[in-house]
């Protein structure tokens, strides 16, 4: 894994430095890897959360992680189903800003998220985008969608674009070059995603998708390799230099993102993003320093999404 700062170190100092400190409602925190990712949270100064979930399981992990459980607030639940509920209650009256995932699991707490009367929904779907920090990368590379959409249609993977492209735009990242990936940068009928890519630039094209450069069908290597491009004779702003790469089902973006990680020791922070607040997914195997990222990048769009109206469904 890498040492030292890295590329997100911007979002965390603007996190802290920038406005008033955010309230996050953690859901269901009863494990030592979620508790200590909300506690380091508050003690950079990136947010302050609310614990919700059963105190008695809260007490023991804040006693295992050597920490005072008076310090926070803390709602009590009898269960991790009342918990995901308790917490989205908190986003939806006001009293939270942001929403962060403990140790449950990830269905359960978007079911909470996606109720009827939760509030949070918007008219987009849901989608999750990892910012990778990779070794000898130029850049961040946005990957999505890895955690949420299973198999997304075409109209979801519409919104999965618009949600990356937004994230870009709120962290301060600019106009980016998005590559709708597939197996090979050539229409073909017997595969569905070279498909779906070709109707998404020309949804790019009509302006049914805004604000990014898109083209696709590309494969990995000439979305991101100048050279891999230039052989190929792809003619592209956007090949060889995709600053987001949305892959064709989640399967294959978990794949590249775990690739990523565990053999060229990239870091992984992510988010969920098309709901009324972003959703702080952290996983067991993240390094503080990349959970602490997620929780910046959260805060970031957070603060982004207040100056906005977004429409509920």
């Amino acid at each position: 894994m890498q040492q030292g700062n890295s590329r997100y170190q911007v979002f965390i100092d603007r996190a802290v430095s920038e406005g008033t400190t955010l309230v996050c409602a953690v859901a269901h925190p009863c494990d030592d890897v979620s508790l200590a990712s909300a506690a380091s949270a508050k003690q950079q100064g990136i947010f302050e959360p609310i614990l919700v979930g059963p105190r008695i399981r809260l007490a023991k992990a804040a006693k295992r992680l050597g920490l005072d459980l008076d310090q926070f607030q803390v709602r009590d639940t009898p269960h991790s189903h009342a918990s995901a509920d308790v917490a989205v209650d908190l986003v939806k009256s006001g009293q939270a800003a942001l929403l962060m995932k403990g140790s449950l699991h990830t269905d359960e707490l978007m079911h909470a998220v996606l109720g009827i009367q939760s509030g949070l929904r918007t008219n987009r779907k849901l989608s999750h985008v990892f910012m990778m920090d990779v070794p000898g990368h130029t850049e961040l590379l946005f990957i999505t969608d890895a955690a949420i959409n299973i198999f997304p249609d075409l109209e979801t993977k519409a919104d999965i674009v618009r949600n990356a492209i937004e994230l870009h735009h709120a962290l301060g990242l600019g106009r980016p070059k998005v590559a709708i990936l597939a197996a090979v940068e050539q229409i073909n009928p017997r595969m569905p995603s070279t498909i779906d890519a070709a109707a998404l630039c020309k949804m790019a094209d009509r302006g049914q998708i805004e604000g990014g450069v898109i083209d696709g069908p590309l494969a990995l290597d000439n979305a991101i390799s100048p050279d891999a491009a230039r052989i190929k004779g792809i003619h592209s702003k956007v090949a060889g230099y995709a600053q987001i790469l949305v892959v064709p089902d989640l399967e294959a973006g978990n794949m590249l993102a775990k690739n990523l990680t565990f053999l060229s020791g990239a870091l992984a922070a992510g988010v969920v993003v098309g709901a009324r607040v972003p959703i702080i997914l952290t996983s067991r195997a993240d390094s503080e320093q990349t959970r602490l990222a997620s929780c910046a990048v959260a805060v970031c769009y957070a603060r982004w999404l207040s100056g906005r109206k977004l429409p509920a469904t």
